[in-house]
């Protein structure tokens, strides 16, 4: 089985899980400048989801599941800023349903609380070093919680969120 964690943001980054030999794989959120401002790349991102060792190990990407981070808007956002969120959960939407993976949202707030991950963004990065001690260096920085976010989303969905799909 395959399976995707994505942490949709900007900053945000997608992990794929190897469920078999219980490793990772980790990419930032592919990104392009369109004006003045990132937007998530969605050609790279079917480049990332599609080609790769992980690719050779499922003959369809039916077998491949995306657990994506369910996200909504927060108190003292900007209007522009949650726009741009929601582009880009809408695009990573699309590129998974194209690819006709199977995939599954989840609030931080659920899987957070399923994994009993520690309260703010180094509770992320010290839970997925604690259960990925082999790639504890793709989470040592305070900007690598996108990262962490990522491989424990798809974490989650291994022990919590495919047992209906």
């Amino acid at each position: 089985m395959n399976i995707w964690g994505i942490d949709p943001g900007i900053s945000g980054a997608l992990c794929y899980y190897d469920t078999k030999e219980q490793t990772i794989e980790i990419f930032d959120m592919p990104t392009v400048t369109v004006g003045k401002r990132k937007e998530v790349n969605a050609y790279l991102l079917v480049d990332i989801l599609l080609n790769g060792e992980w690719s050779k190990t499922s003959s369809s990407t039916p077998n491949t599941y995306v657990i994506l981070e369910r996200v909504h808007a927060m108190p003292g956002q900007g209007v522009s800023s949650m726009f741009s969120f929601g582009q880009s959960f809408g695009i990573i939407q699309g590129v998974v349903a194209g690819l006709s993976m199977r995939i599954q949202t989840v609030t931080p707030h659920k899987w957070k609380r399923d994994l009993a991950v520690p309260k703010g963004k180094d509770g992320s990065r010290a839970m997925a070093i604690s259960q990925f001690p082999n790639s504890s260096q793709r989470f040592s920085r305070k900007k690598d919680d996108g990262r962490a976010e990522a491989s424990l989303l798809a974490l989650w969905g291994y022990k919590f969120g495919l047992g209906d799909a």
